[in-house]
């Protein structure tokens, strides 16, 4: 008997923890089925006007070329969703295959406007269905699909969606689908290369002006909850000032997260005629910059300039193939006519490391918008100043750094001033000033209260007794915690009076902000982040 009712409950618990486990395994493929179908629903949103439509859906490779089962699987399950609608008519996958291998292609979505008109010529397909893979997280993949017609290459819908990743990738591939190819904490990685030849004082001025508004664009961006990391690299390139053997390029800054030392950098640059050596610098920063190896890192590099991209003995194209094969953009920025930099090949640099190109302005004087919070703001970004502690050698030179960076913004106006301080009471600011700020260090959790080493301390914090010091540091926490509130809030004000200022304009230049952050939303969300 005992046996008996012993056996009865190890088989109600083992009912009790499978049931709720397929209930989710039903629930989580009822939500792929779902996502998928509103795909299929989209794509054929624009195949309405064409009856009895024959398709070939392709397999979805890796945008980063990884070997896994995904690529069949959503062609599958695409398939599957599609096959619903009676007025299309699906190519068989044997057949498809098979045409494939006879066209020594691969079942994937990279294939070439030429490789599908043949496609659609040998199975007379009227159109494929292609498109790619992105894992944003270890459990999450985007789907980017589209639609092309096989006879002219035109694209006749597209659509994405977001779906949990139900497969493994395959071993030996440089992707093994794992943890270790995922930050635990977002990051962001932004090369900037700048042409310092004479002409681009313009192009530098915008650079130092339009800094802050783009690091704040990246500062309201999310992942999993949390701020990213932000470290950016300075080159410059094209300065006759430099040495012809190093093609005349400078690495002025590795990957820092001091962004104060990267505003202190621009304003440092000098301009000077040179050769503008595109391909030298771009295949000096590829190579030569401490790049993330996970797959969600959002690594991007921007070059500007106003030289054909071609000059100088280094192609373009292998530093794009090397970004590329590292998961990093590569966007151009030319300053000049949009036409002209097409036929510069600034268009075809982009285009190469599936990055944007755009064109500036160089020389025009960026429009900024003063609003009525700007003051307040600027004022209370001075008595920030007043709350930091300086810690060990570095501090009272990096609070120097600091006062010095909030002299020069302030001859570029209150609009530019308020934007650095937005960044100030961002949390980010706190983990850059970690090193050497005691209240910035305990913000961010860099170190504990009990780990503070009073010989590390000012002068006049050194002989406090710890309750003293305690207090004292409570106070400062408490101060700063205000003023950054303050801010924040006064900075979604100043934003919401930006944004219907700005709606006004009628015709503002195209200036390096608008190129820089229109490419940064497109491809940091194609990394997994969010923007508010």
């Amino acid at each position: 008997m005992f046996t008996n009712r012993l056996y009865m409950s190890f088989l109600l618990a083992a009912l009790w923890v499978a049931v709720p486990g397929n209930l989710l395994a039903e629930k989580s493929a009822a939500a792929q089925a779902k996502n998928l179908g509103i795909l299929s629903d989209k794509l054929q949103d624009g195949l309405k006007d064409r009856l009895n439509i024959k398709l070939a859906v392709l397999e979805f490779q890796y945008t980063d070329g990884k070997a896994s089962q995904g690529p069949v699987i959503i062609q599958e399950r695409l398939t599957t969703a599609l096959v619903q609608n009676k007025k299309i008519t699906l190519i068989e996958r044997n057949l498809l295959k098979k045409v494939l291998g006879e066209l020594k292609l691969e079942a994937s979505g990279a294939v070439s406007e030429e490789s599908v008109k043949k496609i659609g010529q040998l199975l007379g397909a009227d159109a494929v269905v292609t498109g790619t893979l992105n894992d944003l997280s270890e459990g999450e993949t985007e789907i980017n699909a589209r639609v092309v017609e096989t006879e002219t290459g035109k694209i006749l819908s597209a659509s994405v969606t977001v779906v949990k990743k139900t497969w493994k990738d395959l071993a030996g591939s440089g992707a093994t689908g794992n943890s270790s190819n995922f930050s635990k904490k977002p990051l962001v990685q932004v090369a900037v290369l700048l042409d310092t030849s004479n002409s681009m004082d313009g192009l530098i001025n915008q650079a130092r002006n339009q800094l802050w508004t783009i690091v704040n664009e990246l500062v309201s961006a999310e992942k999993s909850g949390s701020a990213p990391s932000i470290e950016v690299a300075l080159y410059e390139y094209g300065n006759s000032g430099l040495s012809r053997e190093s093609g005349y390029i400078r690495q002025v800054l590795p990957f820092t997260k001091d962004l104060d030392k990267v505003s202190q950098e621009l304003f440092a640059l000098k301009t000077s005629g040179g050769d503008e050596y595109c391909g030298w610098v771009l295949k000096d920063a590829v190579e030569r910059l401490d790049w993330s190896p996970k797959n969600d890192v959002y690594k991007a590099i921007f070059i500007a300039g106003n030289e054909p991209f071609t000059q100088g003995p280094v192609e373009f194209s292998a530093a794009a193939a090397e970004a590329k094969a590292k998961g990093i953009f590569i966007n151009t920025i030319f300053c000049g006519s949009k036409q002209e930099g097409v036929g510069t090949q600034w268009f075809a640099g982009a285009q190469a490391a599936d990055g944007d190109y755009s064109n500036i302005d160089q020389s025009a004087v960026a429009y900024i918008i003063s609003s009525p919070q700007d003051v307040t703001i600027n004022e209370l970004s001075s008595k920030l100043n007043q709350t930091y502690v300086t810690y060990g050698a570095a501090g009272q030179e990096s609070l120097k750094r600091k006062n010095a960076v909030d002299s020069s913004i302030a001859a570029m106006g209150r609009s530019v001033m308020a934007e650095r301080a937005a960044f100030k009471a961002a949390a980010p600011a706190a983990a850059q000033e970690s090193s050497w700020d005691v209240i910035s260090a305990l913000e961010s959790g860099a170190i504990q209260r009990n780990e503070i080493k009073a010989e590390q301390l000012p002068a006049e914090l050194k002989d406090m007794k710890k309750e003293e010091l305690t207090k004292y540091i409570d106070a400062k926490l408490a101060e700063r915690k205000k003023i950054k509130s303050d801010i924040t809030h006064l900075q979604e004000e100043r934003k919401k009076y930006l944004a219907a200022e700005g709606t006004k304009q009628t015709s503002a230049p195209n200036t390096l902000e608008k190129a820089v952050i229109g490419s940064i939303r497109k491809q940091a969300t194609q990394r997994g982040f969010k923007f508010k």
